[in-house]
């Protein structure tokens, strides 16, 4: 197993420890960006029966489907999605600075994961070369945002 497959591994078996913590293997959700609310979902976030979060623009934040001829690149998709949406459910802090770079953090981890899931099964040359560039620069965003939090006491 390579380097870029054993960070995508740990971001799956993250997620799978993230879904048995927080009351079983329901994965998280089934969208890249929007709000990202967890926990509760109070009034304005009712669940329709089909899983579609109401007031949420469309996304749940419940079980996500998975398809039943999910090929291993689908599933590590959803790990990776999981697991940066588990880690965006921040302890917000009321600074808004620190709260946005302890929420980017893992946003960003997420984007490296899904590049090297790409890495590893995709095929298109012009994707992997976005993956690639992806991983560089948030592996450098990654790296100033967590000395960003140091040199601010976090």
């Amino acid at each position: 197993m390579g380097a870029k497959t054993t960070v995508a591994a740990s971001f799956a078996a993250g997620a799978l420890a993230g879904g048995l913590v927080l009351g079983g293997i329901a994965l998280a959700s089934s969208h890249g960006h929007g709000m990202h609310g967890h926990g509760d979902h109070g009034a304005g976030h009712q669940m329709h029966e089909d899983g579609h979060g109401a007031g949420h623009g469309g996304h749940a934040h419940g079980a996500s489907h998975v398809p039943e001829d999910a090929t291993p690149a689908t599933l590590a998709y959803i790990a990776a999605n999981d697991a940066m949406h588990a880690g965006m459910a921040i302890e917000f802090t009321n600074d808004p600075d620190v709260d946005f770079i302890l929420g980017m953090i893992p946003h960003h981890e997420g984007a490296v994961a899904m590049a090297e899931i790409v890495l590893e099964y995709g095929a298109d040359p012009e994707v992997r070369d976005l993956a690639e560039a992806i991983i560089a620069a948030q592996e450098e965003e990654i790296a100033w945002m967590r000395a960003w939090l140091a040199e601010h006491g976090h």
